[in-house]
């Protein structure tokens, strides 16, 4: 009977083995540093492009931290954002309203995933690329301030498709309610999205997101910001027709820094989304520490940028590494 009851075991422990190592390979969690020996230049060499990227154009930074966001909202952080129309899937993500023409940075990625294919053929992902461009903009663009390690490991999606940003990227006319719903059903929370919201201090919005609601409707806007991009702003502005860009913070429109939120209190932002932060007691408390205490806003963009980087990643022998990030293999 010993002597069965220890084979039994045996077998229960081999199972049990087993079955960690198979839920390990399908999908391991991130890790800091997943590239030191797979490819040790790798985060150097993103950094590298940005840094010469964000001298050029300020603009190339604010592209990378939303792409982060329109890619792991939907689908989860595997750049399905990324992949150009085929026969098969002739309309991705790219191509979806909220993506489409305002989502930049695609020539940039391509750039980054070229040097990182000479360094490293095969190696790194396009999913990984994207956290590691985002993550290197906001370090750029406050001065240091913001600083992080990104967890890595993420593989590259398989699919995309122009209906699920519909599903998952709230328009900037949402109310405060919708808005933390889409966060929460992301694993995110409010203070999440008030924190991240504040990457609104830097990069450029079409006209067609906010006149409708803003401008042409009754809203608690400034009136001389109101009045200012009444001259820049058509008024039938609209996605592919007349829809010039604007600053989306005039103070400092190239530093990611915490003025965001001293305009949200003084009704100068553009969007409705913007503006709801102030309709909750528990929001608008966020907002005036984010706005008065120095600080308090970096390190909490740091963890929330972490956070959403994390969302329901693919890792392991889920997906696939591109070779292209534009396309399948």
């Amino acid at each position: 009977m010993a002597a069965a009851a220890v084979k039994k075991l045996q077998v229960l422990v081999a199972c049990a083995l087993l079955l960690l190592l198979a839920v390990g390979c399908r999908g391991s969690p991130l890790q800091i540093g997943f590239y030191h020996d797979r490819c040790p230049q790798a985060e150097a060499v993103v950094k590298g492009v940005m840094m010469e990227a964000i001298s050029q154009n300020p603009g190339n930074g604010a592209a990378m931290i939303r792409m982060l966001f329109h890619d792991c909202f939907v689908e989860g952080c595997d750049a399905s954002v990324l992949l150009d129309p085929t026969p098969f899937s002739p309309t991705p993500e790219k191509l979806s309203p909220p993506n489409n023409p305002s989502l930049r940075g695609f020539e940039l990625i391509d750039a980054i995933k070229e040097a990182l294919e000479v360094a490293c053929p095969g190696t790194v992902s396009c999913a990984d690329i994207i956290a590691f461009a985002a993550r290197d903009a906001s370090c750029i663009l406050n001065a240091g301030k913001v600083h992080f390690e990104v967890p890595s490991g993420r593989r590259d999606g398989t699919f995309s498709n122009a209906s699920e940003p519909l599903k998952f990227l709230a328009p900037p006319t949402s109310n405060l309610s919708d808005l933390v719903d889409s966060f929460v059903v992301k694993g995110l929370d409010a203070e999440d999205l008030v924190i991240l919201s504040g990457a609104h201090t830097i990069g450029r919005s079409h006209c067609s997101s906010f006149v409708p609601d803003r401008l042409n409707a009754p809203s608690d806007i400034n009136g001389g910001l109101a009045a200012f991009l009444r001259d820049q702003c058509p008024a039938d502005a609209a996605p592919g027709g007349n829809d010039p860009t604007v600053m989306q913070d005039v103070v400092t429109p190239n530093d990611l820094d915490r003025q965001y939120y001293k305009n949200v209190l003084s009704h100068t932002v553009l969007f409705t989304s913007d503006a709801a932060l102030l309709t909750s007691e528990e929001t608008a408390r966020m907002v005036v520490d984010n706005a008065n205490i120095p600080g308090w806003w970096e390190d909490r963009f740091e963890k929330a940028m972490v956070k959403m980087a994390g969302i329901e990643v693919k890792t392991g022998d889920q997906g696939q590494i591109r070779k292209n990030c534009r396309a399948i293999n």
